[in-house]
């Protein structure tokens, strides 16, 4: 969610932590700010909105200090206003924080009974209250942050800025990401690795518990129960290029079009295209007593995981449970010895996912991990690491993410049936050489981008639109809905097309545009039927199938988009494509923020 930078240097660093912020856009935030220690006093510069506001702060009232902190901010506690932004400060103190401080009333009244005066609505401020009333009492920096950390409860990324020590940083997480970086004479911290990435190669992951003192000569890293540690310094590989939209007008755009790339080095991890075979990251794993696989995610990462409940339970023939992580624990699951549980993140580190893969782990299950950032928390955590090889994502709306999700449950889905002998070596090469045929599908169906923005414009101006599937297909209904209401604020759902006439169908009139996802295949005549239903109701149809599928139920639909014919396997992926450009070509015309749509976050790292 929000992001963080600080830079502990000799020169001034006001530039190069505003440039950090802007590659930390993509985050999600709603405001900004920037503090430096000038003097013998702490400068802040904030501001509420986009970072062009901080910008033009800056240019009115530019900073020289050396070492500083700075802060995106999406609201949790406290509206997004100038007065809640970071980084929040005492005379001694500032302090920018990822997470949140679950027990931050308690101490903020406590801190007030001590005659604590508090500017701010926020939980972060108490941070900054407990830190400068032990510096004020005489303790060093490092001291205060040691006797603070154990009272904090919650999630949490810091970095703390001092007064009186201006060639200091300290850093530490809980529950929340935190990079160090290493330079010539500097020293940086980081929510990610992109943020730093124009100013390191060099960097080390802080573990859960850890924080780190920071100086021009480098960082001491402690462990949470302080001890000194060493936390390998790897290269990032991270390019700050990944932040660049190139010839396209947002990243979403440049992500979408990115999928054929991105799927096909995703799937080179995991097909022998020369013995048509599926291959693991970590082939020793046992996956033959596998019993049950429990599938836990969120949003996009969530109907990704429900494609892979049809793959795994057709190809594998072993039962498959799925759940939202943010409801996961609360039932308090039964979960079955022999049980993998399978955990799909983009970051790596969303807070909801988090804790159920450690719930999952206290009931004794073997862990799977798909997520894309494979030095994260869950990466480091798993059991068996599938990594989607996806490169960076800015969009908060995932694209190219989700498709490499798929590519990767696809080779896991067919490893895991012939580890259970549920599937020959003629199956085996007939599902690589579909797999294989994906991002040439994804690139085919990128040329009709034309005709899908031609039907975007004519359902823009719909307040409500459904989106039908059946089988794999209906949680790509689920997904385009998700879609289209994230960046264009249209309000849509998706349903199973089977469902439709079990409620749903009393939505139906001559101003609800219906997109019904139906390549031609096994489930087609089933689905195209629960459409005539929305035909015969005045809804305005709008088909998303191959040249067959339109040739055979296109008339009287509102519109129609045609999609090369690929194998039902690959079709999710394929499919994929439609559903993102007409979300985006939509929001387009609705004139809303693509990349960064309101109240969303890219990584949500708080419950």
């Amino acid at each position: 969610m929000c992001g963080i930078v600080g830079i502990v240097s000799g020169s001034p660093v006001e530039d190069r932590l505003f440039a950090a912020l802007r590659r930390l856009e993509y985050r999600g935030y709603d405001s900004a700010g920037i503090a430096g220690v000038e003097g013998e006093r702490i400068v802040r510069r904030r501001a509420e909105g986009k970072l062009i506001n901080l910008g033009r702060v800056l240019a009115e009232q530019p900073l020289a200090a050396t070492t500083g902190i700075a802060h995106t901010r999406w609201a949790t506690h406290g509206a997004p206003t100038k007065a809640n932004a970071h980084p929040h400060a005492t005379g001694e103190v500032a302090v920018v924080h990822n997470g949140i401080i679950e027990n931050f009333k308690s101490l903020r009244d406590e801190l007030i009974a001590r005659g604590r005066l508090f500017e701010s609505e926020t939980d972060t401020e108490v941070v900054a209250h407990l830190i400068s009333e032990l510096v004020e009492g005489g303790a060093a920096p490092v001291d205060a942050v040691k006797q603070t950390l154990p009272r904090l409860q919650g999630a949490f990324a810091l970095a703390i800025l001092f007064r009186q020590h201006p060639d200091l940083l300290i850093g530490a997480r809980q529950g929340s990401p935190l990079v160090l970086g290493y330079g010539e004479d500097e020293a940086y911290l980081g929510s990610d690795a992109l943020a730093l990435a124009p100013l390191t190669q060099r960097i080390a992951y802080l573990e859960e518990g850890d924080w780190a003192v920071l100086t021009r000569d480098g960082a001491q890293v402690f462990d949470a129960a302080n001890r000194a540690v060493t936390r390998a310094i790897v290269v990032s590989g991270v390019m700050s290029e990944a932040a660049d939209k190139g010839n396209h007008a947002h990243f979403m755009h440049k992500e979408i079009h990115e999928q054929p790339v991105a799927v096909a080095q995703t799937l080179r991890s995991y097909l022998r295209r020369l013995d048509g075979s599926v291959s693991l990251p970590i082939p020793e794993f046992d996956l033959a007593g596998v019993r049950r696989v429990t599938i836990v995610a969120c949003g996009t990462s969530y109907y990704a995981g429900m494609v892979a409940r049809y793959w795994i339970e057709q190809f594998a023939r072993i039962p498959v449970d799925i759940d939202v992580a943010s409801e996961f624990r609360y039932r308090e699951p039964r979960m079955e010895e022999g049980g993998l549980a399978l955990f799909i993140s983009q970051s790596g580190e969303t807070a909801d996912t988090l804790a159920a893969l450690r719930h999952a782990r206290g009931e004794g299950q073997k862990i799977a991990v798909v997520v894309n950032v494979p030095s994260s928390t869950m990466a480091r955590e798993a059991d068996l690491l599938l990594p989607t090889n996806a490169g960076p994502e800015i969009g908060v709306a995932s694209t190219k993410a989700f498709t490499c999700q798929l590519a990767v449950l696809a080779a896991f889905a067919t490893n895991l049936a012939l580890a259970r002998g549920e599937l020959a070596g003629v199956d085996e090469q007939h599902i690589v050489r579909h797999l294989a045929e994906a991002p040439a599908a994804l690139n085919a169906a990128l040329a009709y981008e034309e005709a899908i923005a031609g039907v975007a414009a004519r359902i823009a101006s719909a307040r409500d639109v459904l989106f039908l599937g059946r089988g794999a297909d209906y949680p790509l209904a689920l997904e385009g809905a998700l879609k289209l209401k994230e960046i264009s604020y249209i309000h849509a759902e998706g349903y199973a097309a089977g469902e439709m006439k079990h409620g749903p169908i009393a939505l139906i009139d001559d101003q609800v545009p219906v997109v019904v996802i139906a390549p031609s295949g096994p489930l087609f005549e089933k689905t195209v039927s629960n459409m005539h239903e929305v035909q015969a109701r005045g809804g305005k149809v709008v088909l998303i199938s191959d040249y067959d599928g339109i040739e055979a139920a296109g008339s009287g639909c509102f519109a129609t988009i045609t999609m090369p014919k690929v194998h039902p396997l690959i079709a999710p992926l394929v499919y994929a494509v439609p559903v993102q450009l007409l979300a985006y070509h939509v929001a387009l015309a609705r004139g809303t923020d693509v990349d960064q749509p309101r109240n969303l976050a890219k990584s949500v790292t708080v419950e």
